[in-house]
């Protein structure tokens, strides 16, 4: 048995709506990158929850910005995906690709 860690499906998608935002990452845009690319609804609330709970597993950092200009603008967190948020979405394909392998006439050929 490994002792390797899977993050959950929505905990993927949030460390790679991250990975595609880049110096861009907050909550803000990383729900709308999930929304737009997955096309699946996400609740405020379960996505700063599971920004929390990957920052605790040591998959993301955190950063506080500069109030924003405006009267009574506020900071805004950033997130980075650490090296070991990396090795952990590739654990996880690498689980997924070895699950679907041989099952290409069922469930198709993944692109």
């Amino acid at each position: 048995m490994s002792d390797k860690q899977f993050p959950g499906e929505f905990e993927q998608m949030v460390l790679l709506a991250i990975l595609r935002l880049n110096d861009g990452a907050y909550a803000v845009p990383v729900r709308e990158e999930i929304e737009e690319r997955a096309g699946r609804a996400v609740a405020r609330g379960a996505l700063y929850t599971t920004l929390e709970r990957l920052e605790a597993k040591g998959y993301l950092a955190s950063r506080m910005s500069d109030p924003t200009p405006e009267r009574g603008g506020r900071s805004r967190r950033y997130f980075e995906v650490t090296a070991q948020g990396v090795q952990s979405l590739q654990h996880a394909q690498e689980a997924m690709a070895s699950l679907r392998q041989g099952l290409e006439s069922v469930l198709g050929k993944s692109s």
